[in-house]
């Protein structure tokens, strides 16, 4: 690993052992909607409340597919600070670049931090991060959030993806100390660069107590049917919704056919997803929500829903998933990535075959015509849920960061 090591600071009564804890979390986007964002920010701010020293570090990029930028940030997010830094491009080899962060090696290296824990793959401030914990001496962790490449993509960017994943798997995770996966499939695709004996498996979560409030209907003005079937998430290309839309227009016209409610930001699809669901005739069956902000009408909206669906290409784990688990609504899904375990293999949702629209249909009229075994998996999943609150979630992760500072300093 390299470095000096430096000693944890004491600060009685700050978290536990009675020492300070301080953590740098440091990823691309943040405050706004995404898993990745989710996920560093209800882990940073329960840290935050149980005593840990915790910034988040990120760029100014809202959408990088797009090359967006932010110009109105919070400094603050549930209390934790948040420091931004321009993202620019960086080539590497010739026609290939990461996005990295200028200033962010300076700020990290002079953060004073115990822990610097990178989130994302083949992004360069992974890099810049396993760099500079090298040359510190703090503690280095990574939550790669792995997606694969897609078996659609031409034959050469994805062998320049595994190139990435070798890449990264020399240059980064051979200095972390841990390797943090959300799911049993992620931590073996991952070992697949990266060391075996340095991945732990900690699953994200959700705000059980948040889910057990009562939201009531959906506000008026929304103007939803009282039917509807839910998609949750961005317009993105990697998430299924013209198989979706396919699916909705195999149901015959008729009470099985219920109209198709989409919730989540435009990354640029919309304009084509409307075009291709004229082309269906499905156009007057769909409502565009849009990103809801409010949590109360955002909880309303899934538990009125008749059932979620997620047709995605890939999920690393699909936090909209625990969502409807807990809300009691029945969900519908393709077996991709981590969402098999999520719904223990189909025990606690329907499971479909990605690219197979004919499949998704009747998976959907099943959820109304088949109400017995809707009922089943709806109470499997409230029970799968039970466990996943974020609170553990980030407990686990205090946990980790303490552990590998008491290895450190057993070794010494």
């Amino acid at each position: 690993m390299g470095g000096r090591t430096r000693p944890l600071r004491d600060a009685p009564g700050a978290g536990r052992e009675g020492r300070s804890l301080k953590v740098v979390q440091v990823t691309l986007r943040f405050d706004g909607p995404g898993g990745v964002e989710t996920n560093v920010r209800e882990v940073a701010t329960r840290l935050r409340a149980s005593g840990v020293d915790i910034e988040v570090y990120a760029s100014d990029l809202v959408d990088e597919s797009r090359w967006s930028r932010g110009t109105e940030f919070r400094p603050q997010v549930g209390g934790v600070p948040v420091r931004r830094f321009p993202a620019v491009r960086r080539s590497i080899v010739p026609h290939y670049s990461l996005p990295v962060m200028a200033g962010l090696v300076d700020a990290l290296a002079a953060s004073s931090a115990d822990v610097i824990h990178a989130h994302s793959h083949r992004y360069g401030h992974v890099l810049q991060a396993g760099a500079v914990a090298e040359r510190t001496g703090a503690a280095f962790v990574v939550s790669p959030h792995y997606h694969p490449a897609d078996l659609g993509e031409p034959a050469g960017k994805r062998g320049l993806l595994r190139a990435e994943d070798a890449l990264f798997g020399m240059a980064a995770y051979r200095r972390a100390e841990a390797i943090v996966v959300e799911t049993e499939l992620e931590a073996r695709l991952v070992r697949e660069f990266a060391p075996a004996d340095r991945i732990r498996i900690i699953p994200p979560g959700i705000d059980l107590a948040e889910w057990r409030e009562l939201p009531g209907r959906p506000p008026a003005e929304l103007a939803l049917p009282d039917r509807y079937f839910l998609f949750v998430g961005r317009l993105a290309s990697n998430k299924g919704i013209p198989l979706l839309l396919e699916a909705l227009a195999a149901i015959p016209a008729g009470p099985e056919r219920l109209r198709l409610v989409l919730m989540g930001q435009d990354w640029g699809q919309r304009t084509a997803l409307e075009s291709q669901a004229r082309s269906l005739g499905v156009a007057d069956a769909l409502r565009w929500l849009g990103h809801v902000e409010d949590r109360a009408s955002y909880r309303s909206i899934v538990r009125g829903a008749t059932a979620l669906v997620l047709p995605s290409l890939w999920e690393a784990f699909g936090l909209v998933l625990l969502e409807a688990m807990a809300a009691g609504t029945p969900v519908v899904a393709t077996a991709v990535g981590g969402v098999p375990e999520v719904l223990e293999a189909g025990h606690a949702g329907r499971l479909v075959p990605f690219g197979e629209p004919g499949a998704l249909a009747e998976a959907l009229r099943a959820v109304v015509a088949d109400p017995g075994t809707t009922e089943r998996l709806v109470a499997r999943g409230k029970t799968r849920v039970g466990a996943l609150d974020w609170s553990e979630c980030a407990r686990r992760h205090e946990e980790l960061y303490r552990s590998v500072l008491a290895d450190r300093r057993r070794s010494q």
